[in-house]
């Protein structure tokens, strides 16, 4: 079964993704020291790949077929820490192993049909760098999507977790992201029922959410894991109290999906195709897609009927949003006029 604070990847792994998407690791290892985690026990600190390395791989994916591509490490933000951001000759230019200089270079990319893949960034902490890959996204060159993964809110949570505590700024700087790219999706998970979560804790987590209005969320109840600090800390939160704030950070998240899925019914959105059905009785063809505020495995669907014969996965089209639930899109194939 999947650890939540292990794994990176779906279940399938690497290598079992369908041809148009394909998830391109930058480093291994971690710098972190947070107290529920044991990455840098099994796989070390911080190892980043070379940066020239990273861009040959992605244009070799992307030129083989891919139309999007997930660029995952355990801290992305922190990508060349390790090497000082050593530059590197890519196509007769100098590039960083830096994460804005990787982001440009990657929006550089184009399918062999001429269009720029979609390159979404996960596991990336809001390092003040950050910032500068937020107009590339408002650009089209990267996907307008960041995968965050904030943990808590509480300060005294997250002093336990040994994370930054720094959740006022956050806020702050997601409203300028939004104000940069509106179309930016924000991912993000969190874990309740850590060791010494008060009652208070977890308000202001709820708090925070309703200020913050993440697009995507996940959660998962605080559960040992073989060697991490967070085992020994006192104020153990029973199993009852981690349900039912399980239960109650799961129904303010999707009331908040519900309401900005609801928003963007009436628009049109390109989604890229992962599955085309079988035609009915009538002749209709379904598909399953996802636009991009969904990464795959993790995020919502955007479901298409009446999609035409001869749609493959991977293509990438325009679709008007008919309807919405709490983490799904329904629409149907735009047809300009």
């Amino acid at each position: 079964m999947p650890n939540a604070f292990v794994d990176l990847v779906p279940e399938g792994g690497l290598k079992l993704t369908p041809r148009h998407y394909s998830y391109l690791k930058i480093s291994e290892g971690c710098n972190h020291r947070c107290s529920f985690c044991i990455i840098p026990s099994l796989r070390g600190d911080l190892v980043s790949r070379r940066v020239d390395a990273v861009l040959r791989e992605a244009e070799k994916l992307v030129h083989a077929g891919t139309k999007e591509l997930l660029i995952i490490s355990q801290d992305t933000s922190a990508y060349g820490v390790d090497t000082r951001h050593e530059t590197r000759q890519w196509k007769g230019r100098d590039v960083r192993a830096h994460m804005t200089d990787l982001a440009r270079e990657l929006g550089q990319l184009r399918t062999p049909d001429g269009a720029t893949p979609w390159v979404r960034l996960h596991y990336v902490y809001p390092y003040p760098h950050v910032d500068q890959v937020i107009p590339l996204m408002a650009e089209g060159l990267l996907t307008p999507y960041l995968d965050i993964p904030f943990q808590h809110a509480a300060p005294n949570v997250l002093k336990a977790m040994k994370r930054p505590a720094n959740e006022a700024k956050v806020l702050d700087r997601i409203r300028k992201w939004r104000d940069i790219c509106p179309d930016i999706a924000i991912r993000s998970s969190f874990v309740v029922g850590f060791p010494g979560e008060t009652e208070a804790d977890f308000d202001y987590l709820l708090q925070w959410l309703d200020e913050a209005q993440l697009d995507r969320v996940g959660a998962f109840r605080f559960e040992p894991v073989e060697g991490a600090a967070a085992n020994d800390l006192p104020g153990a939160v029973p199993e009852e109290v981690k349900e039912e704030r399980y239960q109650r950070i799961m129904e303010k998240t999707a009331a908040i999906s519900a309401a900005k899925l609801a928003a963007k019914v009436g628009r049109v959105l390109p989604v890229i195709i992962d599955e085309v059905g079988e035609a009915d009785e009538d002749g209709s063809v379904g598909a399953t897609a996802r636009s991009q505020a969904d990464a795959p495995e993790i995020d919502g669907n955007v479901f298409l009927r009446d999609v035409g014969e001869g749609l493959q996965p991977g293509s990438i089209l325009n679709v008007l949003i008919e309807d919405a639930d709490e983490h799904d899109l329904y629409g149907v194939p735009h047809i300009q006029g």
